[in-house]
């Protein structure tokens, strides 16, 4: 009998985790932290029973302490509050979160904290928290790229005029179960790290390791900490939760990203700030644009940091011969992470196109086939597009200055991967 061989590439992608649709959802587009706070305090203040929050950015300017005083508020009435918060990107303000965490009963988890320089020197350290989850009571869910922070603040650039470009979504109906399945998820594992750690002398005193580390299971899980199965029966479709995980959804973002590209056959817009894909990626891109499918990426004109810009503009000439039309983004800085696909498929989410979000960090967007939603994020879009400036058919560094610069690029981005414990091909 000949040896088994290894499943083909196109077999493994095939086998990641489809996107589980639901039907009877109400999805709503929020534009900015001016839209979406609002609607989250009140939902806050309407919540009876549990409220859970994730995010990267958690800062203490005055827009996002209204949201801070409603968890807090929530938590004193006798609910429960659980809030989990990226070690890296909430990191200057971990001190002032964890005394009013501490004040009113509110739940506070740090993702993989840094509290010394050699926790750099940890496993893992370089895949971040990136999610922006808020559930109310399994019933009224907030997802987006929007961070706790205010429209018109960069923590790298200070204050500005004109706010941010960045999207949400208010979820309403059976989904919002699925993000607080998502949001409860990194809460547990920060929660068991930290326990771990706590823990970890003791059980290794013990006669019976196994058995007192399933006790602690058993204690969270019994506390509400630690979320069981969730046996929901699956629903018409309607609307999507998409999780990028390091374990078997490793991959979901991407191949739906993917899937929808290769399905168009009339527009593909996607407006994201940081942009370096896989291969795999520009090649439905360059495909669609090849078959006459209009394929326009809203990328930054204000730059925030040099080397992404650097390395999406390495792409320019490739993409750019091929027929896809680029903008740039020059009123503010771009934050936003949409597509629109064919008037139909559209998706609002955490997760920008390059290989810290397509390889390595925690994120989550959501997927909705909707014509009239789909009709509202395309306005908007358009809206930000005649604000741009277009890129196609400027001259671009080209000759042996081009390939250095796609070469560094590629080198460094390799290496980054490499350190991250991500291996193959990109």
């Amino acid at each position: 009998m000949p040896a088994p061989t290894e499943a083909p590439r196109w077999r493994r992608w095939a086998a990641q985790p489809a996107p589980r649709w639901l039907g009877g959802n109400r999805v709503e587009l929020l534009q900015g932290g001016d839209e979406m706070f609002p609607r989250m305090v009140a939902a806050i203040d309407a919540a009876a029973s549990e409220v859970w929050l994730a995010t990267y950015i958690y800062t203490d300017d005055p827009s996002t302490i209204a949201v801070a005083d409603a968890l807090d508020r929530a938590a004193r009435r006798g609910v429960a509050v659980k809030v989990v918060v990226d070690g890296f990107g909430s990191r200057p303000t971990l001190p002032w979160l964890r005394r009013r965490c501490a004040a009113s009963g509110v739940q506070l988890e740090v993702f993989r904290p840094i509290e010394r320089w050699y926790a750099w020197l940890q496993p893992g350290q370089l895949r971040r928290l990136h999610q922006k989850l808020c559930v109310c009571d399994r019933s009224l869910a907030f997802v987006g790229g929007i961070n706790l922070i205010d429209d018109r603040h960069d923590l790298g650039h200070g204050w500005a005029e004109a706010p941010r470009l960045d999207f949400a979504v208010a979820l309403e109906g059976p989904l919002a179960a699925s993000v607080q399945v998502a949001a409860s998820a990194i809460w547990v594992r920060s929660h068991l790290l930290r326990a771990w750690s706590a823990e970890m002398r003791e059980l290794a005193r013990s006669e019976r390791p196994l058995t007192r580390a399933r006790s602690l299971v058993r204690r969270l899980r019994s506390a509400g900490s630690l979320p069981g199965p969730d046996a929901a029966p699956a629903q018409p479709m309607r609307a999507a939760l998409l999780v990028r995980d390091n374990l078997r959804q490793r991959r979901t973002i991407e191949r739906s990203y993917i899937a929808a590209i290769q399905a168009a056959q009339h527009r593909v817009d996607l407006a994201v700030p940081y942009f370096y894909p896989g291969r795999l990626f520009r090649r439905a891109l360059r495909r669609a644009a090849r078959r006459g499918v209009e394929v326009r990426l809203l990328l930054q004109g204000k730059i925030d940091y040099r080397f992404a810009a650097l390395a999406a503009q390495a792409l320019y000439d490739e993409l750019c011969a091929q027929g896809v039309r680029i903008y740039e983004y020059t009123p503010a800085f771009l934050h936003a992470k949409v597509a629109v696909v064919d008037g139909r498929w559209a998706t609002v989410g955490s997760s920008n196109i390059d290989p810290m979000s397509l390889l390595l960090n925690l994120e989550a967007n959501v997927v909705v086939e909707d014509a009239g939603f789909a009709a509202e994020l395309q306005r908007r879009l358009e809206a930000a597009f005649a604000a741009s400036a277009e890129v196609s058919g400027r001259a671009q560094r080209s000759g042996w200055r081009g390939w250095l610069q796609r070469g560094f690029v590629a080198w460094v981005a390799a290496v980054y991967l490499r350190m991250a414990g991500v291996t193959g091909r990109y």
